[in-house]
């Protein structure tokens, strides 16, 4: 019996009809294994994964293979992104076993849940030998497969230790960082490594705030330069906006074509910052076209912004993006068709597959003439519409809390530089569901689907990018209660998840007992839990004046701080959080009548130093700590800048607030 058709989950939905008799992830499944005395196969993927989808298709889908998992095993299939602590756990004992991973993961375990063979995708004949040997293993070579396990578990708890050296997240430690990404960077094509490419925003943001602090003109260039690759790479969508997961080559011509929303949070961030800092109106129009794309096609009717869309459609990947010229021709008529073709380098031997091209922007538009950017932008328009009635990709419409939460901050930044009304009005409306749906008799779930919230707890990276986003529109609206929010999830965090030693475990200490508790400080393709807590504690603590939050997060900071010295890639969410630490934060309050249009207000948000907080309202403004006992001078809105609790004379001049920020 197939028990996946419940699932919130819409990755567990797509296997619910398998010949497979799956089990959701739950302690009835264990139970099955030990009553049968069968191993357990737990199946690790997620929605949008494209070769998630082959496996399926090859083994998942096919009777004979369905026959011998239900025959010899019990079969559990996990949404590593419901789980992210399973997943975690598992994923650890994957490249422990083989020195890599990605999903589909497979793993073998006993009936504790002991992993004791490891792997990833497996075409069906090797999926099938596999199942063979394992079961012919379990029979006969019992107590060598328990031994096994053991061992690996023992050598992924290591691997998942806490209390490791510490030292304080200093300057020099964030200046070798930089100077250490500067000698790994791509100087041809921007970013970080070879193939495959993956957008490396948290790096990119660290460097923005260290080019603020320094002056450091390199580390500006090094994201001017991977921002423009990206933004005029295939890895971006150039008709509809958003990126991809990533790019199967070194220089962002051919994307894995799954959207994530994280990515697409994370890039929002940088693009507004860089041009806010910069000017760049090539980065002014992504990070409208960014927002574009989460506000229209990841928005659910429930509330909240979808996890992803899918690389796949109709099970060939690519399939709604590539183009060939003669396609161009036939919707745009030849002479705009010739030009498309040569604008966005879609040629007869393509760049893709089967002779078709992922849409390049070969050509800066941005500075154009201005007759070259409308005739663009017509193009772009007709294209998108005739793209629009092509098979689209499925969407996975879970509401994933932490995501969600980056995207509310991302989207708080943008409507506050920009005045763009409709993106801060849907960061409050995304807070709300947040608040409203995924925190439960006061503590926070992880996922909701179709208004519904799931049973996964909420792990530490849900704490830290929500309780930030909680900040972050305390900060856009001046009500007090999203500020109060925030301080319960991190009250929350400090008693739950804290190891003891300084740094977090990423589940609480009453969740569910895995094989090993999680504990990752590195930053992959989010922010890590510790980072995003920390992140929200620096801001909370400038936010509140309590100096608690401050001292928690820098002790949690100097836990990763050697990370930061040997391994600057991954560890970039944390190095811009120790940016704001060293800039401050300043702590900028605008009394005011007035907080969307006042000068001040804006002077303050286009020259506010890395990670300054800025809070503009009516003074001594309930809930709102930095508007208390702020008069105004002379009766005139009047700007207060402080910083480590330390205040300057308050203006009321925007020219004498740009002097003490700058």
């Amino acid at each position: 019996m197939n028990r996946l058709g419940g699932a919130t989950s819409p990755y567990l939905q797509q296997h619910a009809d398998n010949p497979v008799d799956w089990w959701p992830w739950c302690a009835e499944a264990f139970e099955e294994a030990r009553r049968r005395d069968v191993p357990v196969l737990i199946s690790v993927g997620y929605a949008a994964c494209h070769w998630c989808h082959v496996m399926a298709h090859e083994s998942f889908e096919d009777e004979a293979v369905g026959r011998l998992l239900n025959d010899n095993f019990v079969s559990i299939k996990v949404d590593r992104e419901e789980r992210p602590d399973v997943d975690a756990v598992y994923m650890t004992a994957t490249q422990a076993m083989t020195g890599q991973g990605g999903w589909p993961m497979t793993v073998f375990a006993t009936p504790d849940g002991t992993p004791f063979f490891c792997g990833t995708y497996y075409p069906r004949a090797n999926f099938v030998r596999l199942l063979e040997s394992v079961t012919t293993a379990w029979r006969d070579q019992r107590d060598a497969v328990v031994e096994q396990g053991a061992a690996l578990v023992q050598a992924i708890g290591g691997a998942q230790a806490v209390g490791g050296p510490a030292a304080p997240l200093t300057a020099e430690l964030l200046d070798a960082a930089a100077t250490q990404l500067a000698k790994e960077y791509d100087g041809t094509n921007g970013g970080f490594g070879g193939a495959p490419k993956f957008p490396p925003h948290m790096n990119l943001l660290f460097l923005l705030r260290h080019h603020q602090r320094t002056g450091d003109r390199q580390s500006l260039e090094l994201v001017r330069h991977t921002a423009e690759a990206m933004a005029r790479g295939g890895i971006y969508d150039q008709l509809a906006g958003g990126f991809a997961r990533y790019s199967v080559d070194a220089h962002w011509t051919v994307p894995h074509f799954e959207k994530m929303l994280y990515d697409n949070a994370l890039l929002l961030r940088v693009y507004t910052q860089l041009w806010r800092l910069t000017g760049d109106p090539m980065a002014r129009r992504i990070a409208a076209e960014t927002t574009e794309f989460l506000l229209g096609d990841l928005a659910t009717p429930a509330g909240g912004l979808a996890s992803a869309l899918d690389a796949d459609t109709d099970g060939v990947e690519g399939a709604t993006y590539a183009w060939t010229p003669d396609q161009l021709v036939e919707v745009l008529g030849d002479d705009d068709g010739r030009w498309a073709a040569d604008l966005f380098a879609v040629t007869a031997t393509g760049s893709f597959e089967h002779g078709t091209s992922v849409l390049r922007l070969a050509r800066d538009v941005d500075d154009a003439d201005p007759a070259v950017r409308d005739r663009w932008r017509r193009v772009r328009e007709r294209l998108r519409t005739a793209r629009a009635a092509r098979p689209q990709p499925a969407r996975d419409d879970k509401v994933v809390a932490s995501w969600n939460g980056l995207a509310v901050t991302a989207l708080a930044e943008y409507a506050v530089l920009t005045g763009d009304t409709a993106a801060g009005d849907a960061a409050v409306r995304i807070a709300g569901v947040l608040a409203d749906r995924h925190v439960v008799d006061g503590r926070l779930r992880r996922v909701s689907r179709d208004g519904v919230v799931g049973d996964p707890a909420g792990v530490l990276e849900d704490h830290g990018c929500v309780a930030e986003a909680f900040a972050a529109v305390h900060q856009l609206t001046g009500d007090g209660r999203w500020l109060a929010l925030a301080g319960q999830l991190l009250d929350t965090a400090l008693a739950r998840f804290a190891t003891g030693a300084g740094g977090f475990y990423d589940t609480a200490d009453d969740a569910e007992q895995l094989v090993t508790r999680p504990a990752d400080p590195t930053d992959n393709a989010t922010p890590s839990g510790q980072s995003a807590l920390v992140a929200a504690l620096v801001t909370y603590s400038a936010l509140t004046g309590e100096p608690r939050y401050r001292q928690a997060a820098e002790t949690a900071l100097a836990t990763i701080a050697p990370i930061v010295a040997r391994h600057a890639r991954f560890t970039g969410y944390a190095a811009a959080v120790g940016e704001a630490l060293l800039s401050g934060p300043y702590e900028i309050a605008v009394v005011t009548d007035d907080p969307a249009g006042d000068p001040l207000v804006e002077a303050a948000h286009r020259h506010a130093p890395p990670g300054a907080v800025i809070v503009a309202g009516e003074p001594d403004r309930s809930g709102v700590p930095l508007l208390a006992s702020r008069p105004r001078v002379d009766g005139r809105p009047t700007a207060y800048v402080c910083r480590g609790f330390v205040c300057d004379r308050p203006v009321t001049d925007a020219a004498d607030l740009v002097a003490q920020l700058t």
